[in-house]
């Protein structure tokens, strides 16, 4: 009897274990959302207490972006070289301090700076919770572990900006940086307890920088793979034109208040949860190329539809929310199938393909984020063109790029 007790202790406790285990790595790919949504509604607050330009406050979440991108390119060959843990546990501590002094900042200049850092540091449990997945899990059940990391991923776009709008209700913007400072400290403990070293040592890339290059050539010249990582960089791309535009937007053309904001906001981050559990479920029953084409056929009828929305006079937000939703929803199918798809072609380099991905998708973000905001707060035509370019940019590698081409597995 006491044998059976001991053994359902000990099972409970590995449960728990893998829970909190998923829990954080979830947290961890969340990283953008956490560094950016959160910091949505205190835009047009930011712009007007810095005194400076629609264009230039968004330059902040420009070089966020940037630094995502750059971050993951560096970190995530370093943890296929020094293990996954370390580089990790280094990208937490320092996202942690440059929070805090992002909260102590009152230059658009330096906030700037100091969102680049963040945005580097910040990559870290981006690039190397995918690697994380891809050392445990293949097939459909890497599909199913992204689909779970999605969902996660997908309640922070909508918690964070809903905390933001609370926390701008009490002060102002620095008290959000001195929010992620918090949660960044928060993220690096559960990162020290729950989460393992899944790296080996004899399954590390060993040699200098120019194994390193040779090993990102290497991956860049797989046609296939390339192609899932445009498919994933223009998806997330448009969503970062939302992601950009869409306070100025709402909250100055449409007079939509900061609350009224972070709610539409939350729908769309829902709807981002719901369609990755739909990939999840879907995974090993239909064809993931399928499911995949499904999200991107989708997302480009709701680019279509935002863009045709400009012929209306007077605008009306119906026309403009309703495509928003197709747009951003489709990212949490696109992206656990993409993901999944992509990571499997690779095998001995997860990190320096899950930072490859990741550069794709921070790259075209970053590049368009600053277009956005080029015909000012009161009118929404660049962000429905740029979003409209993605998607059908995205529509069009599929065809020619994914959809007729065996996966190439590697096991």
């Amino acid at each position: 009897m006491k044998a059976v007790q001991t053994d359902l202790a000990a099972e409970r406790q590995s449960r728990g274990a893998h829970v909190r285990f998923v829990l954080v790595l979830g947290a961890l790919g969340a990283f953008g959302p956490l560094s950016m949504d959160m910091y949505l509604p205190s835009l047009p607050s930011l712009t007007k207490d810095l005194q400076t330009t629609t264009s230039q406050a968004q330059l902040s979440i420009t070089a966020c972006l940037i630094g995502l991108a750059a971050g993951q390119i560096i970190l995530g060959p370093l943890s296929d070289k020094y293990g996954r843990k370390r580089p990790l546990l280094a990208g937490l501590i320092t996202f942690t301090l440059v929070s805090f002094l992002c909260s102590i900042t009152t230059s658009i200049g330096w906030l700037v700076l100091l969102r680049l850092i963040q945005g580097m540091a910040g990559a870290a449990g981006m690039v190397i919770s995918r690697a994380i997945a891809r050392d445990l899990y293949n097939g459909p059940k890497l599909t199913k572990f992204f689909s779970m990391l999605m969902a996660i991923n997908g309640i922070f776009p909508i918690l964070a900006p809903i905390l933001g709008g609370f926390v701008l209700r009490f002060t102002s913007w620095h008290g959000i940086f001195v929010v992620l400072c918090v949660i960044g400290f928060l993220l690096f403990l559960g990162s020290l307890i729950s989460i393992p070293e899944t790296l080996p040592v004899e399954k590390r890339i060993s040699g200098g920088l120019s194994a390193t290059l040779s090993t990102m050539g290497s991956i860049f010249r797989d046609k296939q793979f390339v192609g899932f990582a445009l498919v994933l960089g223009l998806v997330m791309g448009a969503m970062f034109c939302y992601i950009s535009a869409s306070s100025f937007v709402l909250q100055d053309m449409f007079n939509v208040s900061p609350q009224g904001f972070s709610l539409f906001f939350a729908t769309n981050g829902f709807g981002i949860v719901v369609m990755s559990q739909l990939a999840g479920l879907l995974a090993g029953r239909v064809n993931a190329r399928k499911i995949l084409r499904t999200g991107i056929y989708i997302a480009t009828i709701g680019s279509i539809a935002l863009f045709a929305s400009l012929l209306l006079n007077p605008p009306r937000l119906i026309a403009v929310i309703v495509p928003l939703f197709l747009v951003v929803s489709m990212v949490g199918l696109v992206n656990s199938t993409a993901f999944s798809l992509a990571m499997q072609t690779q095998e001995k380099a997860a990190g320096s393909a899950s930072a490859i991905l990741g550069l794709g998708m921070n790259t075209v973000g970053a590049l368009l984020s600053p277009v956005v905001g080029i015909g000012g707060s009161h009118t929404y035509f660049p962000m429905a063109l740029m979003i409209l370019f993605c998607e059908l940019s995205a529509f069009i590698i599929y065809l020619f790029f994914i959809r007729r081409k065996p996966l190439k597995i590697a096991k």
